[in-house]
C-alpha cells in the first residue's frame, strides 16, 4: 500500500469511528503531527497505528488529544483583549437585557473565563450566558476544573488575578466560583455539528489556521448565520478575514466583525 492511502484509509476510518474529519485540515500539518505520534510507539504505518487504537483506550485518548489544537491562554493578544474590555462588550451589555455569547473551540478554559471575568466587572454576569466549547473531551474537563498553573496566569490583569483567583499549593491558580455560573461547558465539533443561533459575540481564535481554505469559508459561513444582527465575531491575530462582505460581516476594528443588519 503506498503511504500516500495508508493515510486517507486512516482519515476515513478516523471519520467513520468519530465523526471527526482530518480531511478539512491542512494535511501537511495533520499528516505530520500524526506520524510523529504514530512512530513514538514504532507503529511503520497508519493502518497497524488504527488496529492499535481501536484496542487501547488510552492510546486513541492521546491521539484525539493531540489531534486537536489545544493552546490558550487568558489574554492572549492583550490589545486585542482590551478593546473587548473597553469597546464592545461595555457596548453590549448597556445595550441589551440578555447576553448570549459563544467560546467556540475554547480548549482549557482560559477564554470563556476571561470573559466572564470581563462581565463581572460591567456588572452583568446574571444577565450573560457563555457557551463554551471544544472537540476534546479531556481539556474541556480541565476547563470545568478551572485550576491552572502559574505560567497561565501571568498575562493576567493584577485588579483581576487579586479578585477572580485562589492561589493553591504549587503555584496552582484557581478560578473564582462564580465566574463558573453562567458558562456552559459542551463537546462540539464545528465541522459536523449544528450551531446554535441568536448569538451576540463569538470567540473563535487560533484555531481556522488549521483548516484548509474551503473548511474555513464554510465556517465562516455558519458562524455569521449564528450570530444575530449586529453580533460581533472576534478571531485570532492570525485569521483576519479578507473579504468578509462574503459573509455578510463588516470589519469593525483589527480581527473583529460584525454581522450586518
Amino acid at each position: 500500500m503506498t503511504e500516500d492511502r495508508d493515510f486517507s484509509l486512516f482519515i476515513q476510518k478516523v471519520k467513520d469511528r468519530t465523526a471527526i474529519d482530518l480531511s478539512q485540515y491542512k494535511e501537511a500539518q495533520m499528516k505530520r503531527r500524526l506520524t510523529t505520534l504514530r512512530e513514538k510507539y514504532g507503529y511503520g504505518n497508519f493502518a497497524a497505528y488504527w488496529i492499535a487504537l481501536e484496542k487501547d483506550k488510552t492510546l486513541m485518548n492521546e491521539f484525539l488529544d493531540r489531534m486537536t489544537i489545544n493552546v490558550s491562554e487568558f489574554w492572549r493578544n492583550p490589545s486585542r483583549w482590551e478593546a473587548m474590555e473597553k469597546k464592545f462588550l461595555p457596548e453590549l451589555v448597556k445595550t441589551n437585557a440578555r447576553v448570549k455569547i459563544w467560546s467556540a473551540a475554547c480548549s482549557t478554559g482560559e477564554e470563556p473565563y476571561t470573559l466572564s471575568m470581563i462581565i463581572s466587572e460591567l456588572g452583568a454576569l446574571e444577565r450573560t450566558s457563555i457557551l463554551a466549547t471544544d472537540l476534546d473531551s479531556i481539556v474541556l474537563q480541565k476547563a470545568m476544573q478551572g485550576v491552572y498553573q502559574d505560567r497561565s496566569v501571568r498575562d493576567v490583569p493584577r485588579t483581576y488575578k487579586n479578585k477572580y483567583f485562589t492561589k493553591q499549593d504549587g503555584d496552582y491558580f484557581a478560578v473564582a466560583s462564580q465566574l463558573k455560573r453562567n458558562i456552559a461547558f459542551r463537546q462540539h465539533n464545528l465541522l459536523h455539528d449544528r450551531f446554535e443561533s441568536g448569538f451576540d459575540v463569538i470567540v473563535c481564535r487560533n484555531v481556522m489556521i488549521y483548516f484548509t481554505e474551503e473548511a474555513k469559508h464554510t465556517l465562516y459561513h455558519k458562524f455569521s448565520k449564528a450570530l444575530r444582527p449586529g453580533g460581533l465575531l472576534f478571531v485570532g491575530s492570525t485569521e483576519q478575514i479578507f473579504s468578509p462582505g462574503q459573509y455578510d460581516l463588516d470589519s469593525v476594528e483589527t480581527f473583529f466583525y460584525r454581522k450586518r443588519a
